[in-house]
């Protein structure tokens, strides 16, 4: 499973894995509690694989971030986004040197950093889009 899968509700604390469609939405298992959501049109929902986060020369996509989180972090969790926001935006720095700090706020990076600890703590690794794996496995 991929990003493309996770979603991010507004309102809603947490993570959401995408399990089924409905005729007006589709249903939501969080990521922190297992419990189901049904989610309508009135929910603002993103879905992880579609955010990008600013940089000065282009935007990258939210997986690569998670993935150079996972490499400096060795595959753990990492600070708690409860730490100050000049411990965040020095960790961001170092994951990613050249954000645009005028477009990124404290408030994203504090996403961020909780997005990925959720998904690290329920055995989620591959921060890589569906599309491409399946372009690689079509390849070989």
């Amino acid at each position: 499973m991929g990003l493309d899968k996770i979603l991010a509700i507004s309102g809603k604390p947490g993570l959401y894995e995408l399990t089924a469609q409905t005729r007006g939405g589709f249903i939501a298992k969080s990521l922190l509690d297992e419990k189901k959501l049904a989610v309508n049109m009135r929910h603002n929902v993103s879905i992880l694989s579609e955010i990008a986060i600013y940089t000065y020369t282009e935007e990258i996509p939210l997986g690569e971030v998670f993935e150079k989180i996972k490499e400096k972090e060795n595959g753990e969790e990492t600070i708690s986004h409860k730490s100050s926001k000049k411990e965040l935006e020095g960790f961001f720095s170092e994951i990613l040197p050249d954000y645009d700090e005028d477009r990124v706020y404290a408030s994203d990076i504090k996403k961020i950093v909780q997005w990925y600890n959720i998904l690290i703590k329920n055995g989620f690794t591959d921060f890589s889009k569906e599309e491409k794996e399946q372009t690689k496995d079509g390849e070989e």
